[in-house]
């Protein structure tokens, strides 16, 4: 980016080589305007890159080498007549509104894959809020996209913020640094395009984005018509929005926003690497070379970019020219139900529509893309509504092709049925689906469907007769473009293709051999282990789902309905038996659950559960330790696991193996699994979850280090681990703290309470947190021997960016001198922390004094403190009070049992609850020789401000019969104005 930027003289830098060439375009303007790389230099940040800065309000403009802000136009600005500001130009008044104009027509309505039959609703009508969240912009994608979908499908609740697209400039609160360019991903279907419509649509209505004056949506599909071309930027904005041929877009009047939809679609060879730097809009260059300079800065760098893409698409874009990466996570379940019921106007036929996806694991994940919402409502409205005889799909195989004998069905006002057969049809498009599935295409232009054999005006009679399942669409820049509706419609006609290919002539696709029909003939077995082997040996899994609707479509059921679109020559009877065998074989050999989960669904489209049936058993019984499973079994197991509701969001390996300290040691002894080998065995399960509970299992070290290793490569899941009670000791804490480092591990919450820890294992703790502060925020360490010296290095961590909230130190080793350590990073950090754990350390008066010291500050927001059994007197408990007083709104439970307070100390505290400002609930003081005199203070405490206590603990104080009385006589008072207060005399426990 550094060399993307402008010289101070207002010349371009050395390093933007001019491309001179004259545009291919007769129409293109002749108006000379320059990019605002000729104008000004862009601040430099620490990092070495040149962004603009951009403000919402304020517009730059050069003046005698100075940059002034100028105030931009305001939405107030906008009508449908004038500009003011602009009132002396009415034709470029004339020609913003005609922009707006168009892009709302465009816009304002969405079709769920019939736009070419016109039948549309209004965007605004049915347009649901997609959960977009912050994402890491370093996450490779390898799997295929409904395996994302399975994992996305599970997070019904996150704890990342979620974005509106009308907000993807913003930034978040905390976020200080300007969001040029946004990249949003998502699997295909999951809700892009329509949240880019929604965006684009807000702003053509005023309702969004005013800030912005020009919106210009580029999709990569049209571009790619101009990839032979060569124009400048300004010509390539007149192509497509001809009616600003007159204004001066690029001048510092206008804010700008191009977004490039769809890059997964893109056919241009994006080169970042290319010295061809560009900073003139007038220079001509290639559509590919325009592209790369636009979001490289180095073109017009003070517009706004969006950019949307499939995951596995999203790298084409280097990590340091983005500065949001945001992506959308399609429907949770909740949205699911909804959308049924929206759609769907019987709510009774809605409700049966629910419990029949509900009842598939496989087709319920799915409906997570919204797309796919609206095929299997298409297929169950029509079947259960009208009582069709046959079963209804519960496969995915099942599902698309009623989909498509529905959508073959559907006649157009044009008979196209008598030039164009349904099977010849199928049979074209499913050559073109299969055909562009290898070479990764989802959208196809002329010479693509010339190369299956269809001819345009065939093209355009497919796309009239079965929209729902191919497109053509003539954007902006009038040239043709085809397409699916969404990407599994296309691997579910590639699949019939090769399935129809071999049993109507004997074809094998993958090798295009064919088989002489007096000869030894290749058998559906061999396609089938073909098409597996293939499959696995995809790096990006982009066959998987292809595998599982070719597999499905050998059973007879299927073959049934294919029966119903086309003649199947061939002898269509199979068995299975061998193609079960061999994916089963597979299974075995491939310890990858990305692998092997994929052949889980292809069992279950081949309708046999034999695996399945074998592993379910152990998930109950807890008996774990002492079966002999076999590989497999053990895949089967870890593929149920992960594909349960349960899954995604809490592993607990004791429901699996028992708890080791309820467990029988004769047992345990002869047991056929240890608790770290049957980790190792489910860990797949165990990374791809939020909240892995493994506490008292007995788990060691080596058990430790197979998790930190698993979490290396996969951590971005997990946010809750719970390892209490194991015997991990240093070396096990170790390996987990090079994980704690990597910034994209996201733990949230950490349990080490009783594993053995000493100051050794918590410098590595503690150093983990120094270099990844911004994501813990529970930390307890209770019950491990770290000494004064384990706190020292805890408190330098905290002292540092850290937003940890809870920290247990409960018999630790602590004294004063540690707490000296805690107290002062405290002070140096004092908003975050609300929990502090420190009872059964030997801190004294003189510890509680260094913390009061802390909490008197107002920014200290401390919500519980525990210290009993600390060595405090009523000495320690006045300065507690001190501080309190001080800053009294925060605190809600405060634990100070076995405590040698006596009545002096308690007096000292109700003192404190006298205070209209204190909110403390909960306050134990048990054990604390409190006697009737300090009782009588505590009452009369509460009688003045009772209105926020809630429990109080007294029992195993010396209380007499006074003291009884009064807390009997405050009942009695206090129940008038709060009848909720239930006293039990029995402990002296007093709940509100």
């Amino acid at each position: 980016m550094g060399d993307s930027q402008g010289s101070r003289d207002g010349d371009c830098s050395p390093g933007c080589r001019s491309v001179q060439q004259k545009s291919s375009n007769p129409e293109s303007s002749c108006v000379s305007m320059k990019s605002n790389c000729s104008m000004f230099e862009p601040p430099i940040f620490k990092s070495g890159n040149t962004q603009p800065h951009l403000r919402s309000n304020l517009l730059s403009r050069p003046v005698k080498n100075k940059i002034v802000y100028m105030p931009a136009i305001q939405p107030q600005d906008f009508n449908e007549i004038t500009y003011p500001g602009f009132s002396h130009d009415s034709k470029l008044a004339e020609v913003l509104n005609t922009l707006r104009s168009n892009l709302r027509r465009k816009f304002e309505c969405l079709y769920e894959g019939i736009s070419m039959q016109g039948n549309s609703t209004l965007l605004n009508e049915i347009y649901t809020e997609l959960y977009i969240t912050d994402s890491e912009s370093g996450d490779t994608i390898n799997e295929h996209e409904v395996r994302q979908i399975e994992i996305q499908s599970r997070r019904a609740e996150t704890e990342d913020t979620p974005i509106k697209c009308n907000e993807i400039f913003r930034p978040l609160p905390g976020q200080d640094k300007p969001i040029r360019t946004v990249l949003t991903k998502g699997v295909a279907g999951i809700g892009k395009t329509v949240s880019v419509q929604k965006f684009i649509l807000d702003w053509a209505e005023r309702k969004e984005n005013q800030d912005v004056q020009l919106i210009f949506p580029l999709p990569f599909r049209e571009l790619n018509l101009m990839k032979d071309k060569t124009l400048s930027l300004s010509d390539l904005l007149h192509v497509f929005f001809p009616e600003t041929k007159e204004m001066e877009i690029f001048s510092d009047k206008y804010k700008v926003l191009l977004i490039f939809d769809g890059l997964d679609e893109c056919r241009l060879s994006l080169d970042f690497q290319s010295d061809v730097r560009l900073c003139d809009v007038t220079e001509s260059a290639s559509v590919d070379v325009l592209l790369t300079n636009i979001i490289a800065g180095n073109l017009l760098p003070s517009a706004l970019i969006w950019i949307t893409s499939r995951p596995a698409a999203a790298d084409l874009i280097p990590t340091e020219y983005v500065h949001r990466m945001t992506e959308v996570r399609g429907f949770s379940d909740p949205q699911k139900v909804k959308y049924f019921r929206k759609r769907i106007s019987d709510q009774s036929l809605a409700d049966r529509i629910i419990r029949h996806l509900k009842s598939s694991r496989s087709l319920f994940i799915m409906c997570h893309i919204p797309v796919f919402c609206w095929i299997a409502a298409t297929v169950l409205e029509k079947m259960l509504s009208e009582a069709e005889i046959g079963e209804i799909p519960k496969t995915l195989t099942q599902m698309y092709t009623h989909f498509l004998i529905i959508q073959t069905n559907i006649k157009h006002e044009k008979d196209y049925g008598k030039k164009v057969k349904n099977e010849d049809m199928i049979v074209k498009l499913g050559k073109l689906a299969y055909q562009q599935l290898v070479k990764g295409n989802l959208i196809f232009y002329e010479e693509d469907l010339r190369e299956c054999g269809i001819d345009v005006t065939e093209a355009s009679v497919y796309s009239g007769l079965c929209t729902q399942i191919f497109t053509e669409d003539s954007g902006l820049y009038q040239g043709k473009v085809f397409c699916f509706v969404h990407l599994s419609i296309q691997e579910h006609l590639a699949a019939i293709y090769v399935h129809l290919s071999f049993i109507n002539n004997n074809i094998n696709v993958f090798d295009q051999i064919t088989k002489p029909t007096n000869g030894d003939k290749v058998s559906l077995s061999d396609l089938h282990q073909k098409a597996v082997d293939e499959a696995l040996d995809s790096k990006n899994g982009h066959l998987d789902l292809f595998l599982r609707f070719l597999l499905g479509l050998s059973l007879k059921s299927n073959q049934i309905l294919l029966q119903e679109l086309m003649t199947l020559t061939g002898n269509s009877s199979h068995n299975n038996k061998k193609t079960v065998d061999h994916i089963k074989e597979k299974i075995r050999e491939n310890p990858s659950p990305d692998k092997y989960i994929n052949l889980f669904h292809c069992l279950n489209e081949l309708g046999d559960l034999s695996l399945l049936n074998e592993a379910e058993p152990h998930m109950s019984s807890g008996g774990l330790r002492n079966v002999k499973l076999s590989s497999s079994q053990w895949s089967a197991l870890v593929f149920v696991l992960m594909t349960s509701d349960q899954a995604m969001h809490e592993f607990r390996l004791s429901d699996l193996i028992g708890n080791e300290e309820t467990c029988d040691a004769s047992v345990t002894l002869k047991a056929q699994n240890t608790a770290d080998e049957i980790l190792q065995k489910l860990l797949p399960a165990v990374t791809a979850t939020r909240s892995v509970h493994l506490d008292y299992c007995g788990v060691t070290d080596e058990g430790c280090a197979a998790l930190a290793s698993a979490l290396r490569s996969n951590p971005s899941h997990l946010r809750e681990l719970n390892l209490n009670g194991n015997k991990l000791g240093d070396p096990g804490v170790k390996l987990l703290s090079t994980v704690l480092e990597n910034l994209h591990f996201k733990l949230q919450r950490l349990w080490l309470c009783e594993c053995g820890v000493t100051d050794e294992g918590n410098a590595a703790l503690a150093s983990a947190l120094r270099s990844n502060p911004s994501h813990l925020r529970e930390l307890n360490l209770s019950f491990n021997k770290l000494g004064d010296s384990g706190v020292k290095r805890l408190s330098a961590g905290l002292e540092n960016h850290c937003k940890l909230e809870l920290l247990g130190l409960g018999d630790c080793g602590v004294t004063d001198e540690g707490c000296a350590a805690l107290a002062s990073a405290l002070r140096s950090n004092p908003s975050h922390l609300r929990e502090l754990k420190l009872s059964n350390n030997n801190l004294g008066d003189s510890g509680v004094k260094l913390l009061s010291t802390a909490l008197e500050i107002p920014q200290c927001k401390l919500e519980s403190l525990e210290l009993a059994d600390c060595g405090v007197t009523d000495k320690g408990c006045a300065a507690l009070a001190s501080a309190l007083r001080s800053n009294p709104k925060h605190l809600r439970q405060m634990d100070l049992s076995q405590n040698k307070l006596g009545d002096p100390g308690v007096k000292l505290l109700s003192v404190v609850l006298e205070n209209p400002h204190c909110n403390l609930e909960e306050l134990w003081l048990m054990g604390c020789g409190v006697t009737d005199e300090g009782c009588a203070a505590l009452a009369t405490a509460l009688r003045s401000n009772s209105s926020h206590l809630r429990v109080l603990n007294l029992s195993e104080n010396k209380l007499g019969e006074s003291g009884e009385k009064l807390l009997s006589d405050l009942e009695y008072k206090l129940g008038i104005h709060m009848k909720s207060i239930r006293f039990s005399l029995s402990d002296l426990l007093m709940i509100i």
